[in-house]
């Protein structure tokens, strides 16, 4: 997929946004945690609950990359 959620986990670290706090608050769900890390296909509703609870923009936690730049 040529969307990575790299930037998010920096982000959550930096921050100090566990994935446990994700869960404890209904933030998103596990399965969507999931997607995230194997940088599936999520909702825009879930990139926004991230955004809201990051402070931050959708560019400051995904990132596109073109197929031929991929591996």
């Amino acid at each position: 997929m040529p969307i990575k959620f790299d930037k998010l986990f920096d982000l959550m670290r930096e921050k100090g946004l566990t994935t446990y706090k994700i869960r404890k608050n209904k933030i998103i769900s596990e399965g969507t945690l999931q997607k995230l890390r194997e940088n599936g296909t999520v909702s825009t509703e879930s990139i926004a609950a991230l955004c809201a609870a990051l402070d931050c923009q959708p560019g400051d936690i995904i990132e596109y990359v073109p197929a031929d730049e991929q591996n």
